[in-house]
């Protein structure tokens, strides 16, 4: 369960308080202390296994799996089979032959799974959707202090496919090409990467992602026709710079008169909240999640392409065998 997991109860729990048609039953993690503690926080049981609960509680219709990547697949899988419907944190599963076995047992069962891609429910995302036209460069950097949790997978898996999932839905293009680079750090894995990504579209993507960084940071800028377009994912700020003769009647004059400044109205909420709200009224109507397991395929197979490219990147300089600095 770890940390996440329990924001996952934490806010089931908030929603459940607040009215929402949602009941909190039961936390699982097989380290049982931990599982009391936070079933004992939110007010809920608490199990050992996946099993003891669905035999335990034959009325749960609904479960977010935050356990480690490894463990999404033999979990879900436990999960649908038993007809209960998933929203499975990212990255989806280990790699897309996991994403195949999932989607089979979610078909064959007809339960509903969306994938945890949390920063598509960012506020600033949202206000952002209505002024897309057809961006053609963006500048992407997410940077994270050392922190020991998700050392299991590249910074590629860990951060950086929170931006990957969300160019792929704002470019709305195959990818052409990939370029990258990265250097393990402080872990075994790769921990910090700067990726290039050329779309069919013509439109070009960098990223810069790190989990070493002396700061946090999680901004996304992009240029289309007449427009820049800068996104703070932490502060939840989204500015809209309109360049051109009627610019400055876009929004407030800057120092150039042609270029006018909107700073978009942001309806303030936690992105988690937004999430399993959705996920919940996905699961009420049946209906395919804003965030599909299909998205999360597409968002995973590319980060697993640019974890090849760095590795053959590392292999070509010849960094394959460079010693790591452990913390």
């Amino acid at each position: 369960m770890g940390v996440f997991g329990r924001n996952h109860a934490r806010v089931y729990k908030e929603l459940e308080q607040q009215g929402e048609p949602v009941r909190l039953l039961g936390v699982v993690d097989p380290d049982t202390a931990r599982a009391d503690a936070v079933a004992r926080e939110f007010g809920c049981k608490a199990f050992g296994s996946v099993a003891q609960l669905v035999t335990t509680h034959s009325e749960v219709q609904a479960a977010s799996v935050a356990a480690p990547t490894v463990q999404h697949l033999p979990v879900a899988a436990e999960l649908l089979r038993a007809g209960v419907d998933v929203l499975i944190e990212k990255p989806l599963a280990a790699d897309l032959s996991e994403v195949e076995q999932l989607a089979k047992v979610a078909t064959e069962h007809k339960r509903v799974v969306q994938v945890g891609h949390l920063e598509r429910f960012n506020p600033a995302v949202q206000a952002t959707l209505p002024v897309l036209t057809q961006p053609m460069f963006f500048e992407v950097h997410r940077l994270s202090v050392f922190t020991p949790r998700s050392l299991d997978v590249d910074v590629v898996l860990d951060l950086m496919i929170h931006d990957l999932d969300i160019v792929l839905a704002f470019a709305k293009s195959p990818v052409r090409e990939v370029r990258a680079v990265g250097l393990p750090v402080l872990s075994g894995k790769v921990d910090i990467a700067n990726v290039r990504l050329e779309f069919e579209s013509g439109c070009i993507a960098n990223f810069t992602a790190s989990r070493v960084s002396t700061e946090r940071v999680r901004k996304l800028r992009f240029f289309q026709p007449r427009q820049y377009v800068s996104l703070d994912y932490g502060r939840q700020e989204v500015l809209v710079f309109t360049v051109g003769s009627d610019g400055a009647s876009a929004g407030t004059p800057s120092v150039n008169p042609q270029i006018g400044v909107n700073k978009i109205a942001v309806a303030s909420e936690e992105p988690l909240h937004a999430e399993l709200k959705s996920f919940l009224r996905a699961v009420r109507q049946r209906s395919t999640p804003v965030v599909s397991l299909e998205d999360g395929k597409r968002a995973l197979g590319l980060a697993l392409e640019i974890v090849g490219a760095i590795r053959a990147h590392g292999t070509k300089v010849g960094l394959a065998g460079m010693a790591t600095v452990r913390q």
